[in-house]
């Protein structure tokens, strides 16, 4: 056998190993289809605590011009304006995708804020202690003439709350590695005004207060594994 002969043998079985291992290495299988169907609707009460649903105001919405990209991201959609019994208001968002593979995976906030003509002035990541254990989030300021809108957010892919961008990406590598694609959730929660450490106050207490009135299985929805506190 010459080489130009041996040389094109070894490259095509090269390449269709690779072929081979890219098609076993290709996740299939969505988590979303084997689970107990749910509706974020149902899911989260409208009074829990010393909150309740206020109509009359409601949250940012995507545009036109988003909206195709949200109805191909998300299976479910929630938007609520929580109001206590102190005249505080949270803005509630909750988004879930049953897919989340590299093309459909969730549309953070500092994307959506930006491509709606806000500024985002802020970004730290953080926790958030709950009665359940600690969520990875990430604290936005985002601004808009006027309108000053302190963010708390945080996700979750599959069965574990992790922080955004290279979290997300470990996570579905590791799902990846058995073949399943995982669903994701994003959870955000928005106050309006300009101190940006109150807010985070009064969206702690809102979050909390939230998840103490869910049944255990939804609430592992919304935070996943959360870390326990030790």
């Amino acid at each position: 056998m010459n080489r130009k002969l041996l040389a094109s043998v070894v490259l095509g079985a090269a390449m269709a190993g690779t072929a081979a291992l890219t098609a076993f290495a290709t996740p299939r299988h969505k988590v979303a289809a084997v689970q107990d169907k749910f509706s974020l609707e149902q899911m989260i009460p409208e009074r829990f605590g010393s909150w309740r649903v206020d109509r009359t105001i409601v949250p940012l919405t995507p545009d036109e011009t988003q909206k195709e990209l949200i109805e191909t991201l998300y299976d479910q959609t929630l938007a609520r304006t929580y109001v206590n019994d102190a005249g505080q208001r949270v803005m509630l968002s909750i988004a879930y995708g049953g897919d989340q593979s590299k093309q459909l995976q969730l549309h953070l906030p500092e994307v959506c804020y930006v491509a709606q003509g806000f500024d985002m002035v802020d970004a730290n990541k953080g926790e958030l202690a709950t009665h359940y254990g600690t969520v990875p989030i990430k604290r936005l300021v985002a601004r808009q003439n006027a309108r000053n809108e302190p963010i708390t957010y945080w996700v979750t892919v599959g069965d574990k709350a992790v922080s955004s961008g290279l979290g997300q990406k470990y996570q579905r590598f590791v799902y990846g590695l058995t073949g399943k694609i995982p669903d994701g959730m994003l959870v955000r929660v928005s106050t309006i005004e300009a101190d940006a450490a109150h807010a985070y106050q009064v969206q702690d207490r809102f979050v909390v207060q939230m998840l103490d009135a869910l049944a255990p299985r939804d609430r592992g929805r919304l935070i996943g594994a959360a870390t326990k506190q030790g």
